[in-house]
């Protein structure tokens, strides 16, 4: 498989719940191997984009990308600081 096909897999964690799509990959210039995916998040899930997963935490690949790990779901911090209100004195 081409690195060029990995863009837009879906992927999976052990649990078999979708995390998100590939959207980068980094290949080591020396040995030409991919060495780590960079996953762009479904929303809902950690607080960031996208996360990066080693190459070693891929348990298989085929339509999907089956991590051997599981990514946690952000606690709802973020939403909760959007609802967070601003007090403003009246004069």
């Amino acid at each position: 498989m081409r690195a060029k096909q990995l863009f837009g897999i879906t992927v999976l964690d052990k649990k078999v719940k979708a995390v998100g799509k590939v959207d980068d990959v980094d290949i080591d210039v020396e040995t030409g191997k991919v060495t780590t995916l960079v996953i762009s998040l479904q929303k809902g899930i950690l607080s960031n984009d996208s996360i990066e997963v080693d190459f070693d935490s891929i348990e298989t690949i085929g339509d999907y990308i089956l991590l051997n790990t599981e990514i946690e779901e952000e606690v709802e911090e973020e939403e909760e600081a959007e609802q967070v209100t601003i007090e403003v004195e009246e004069e």
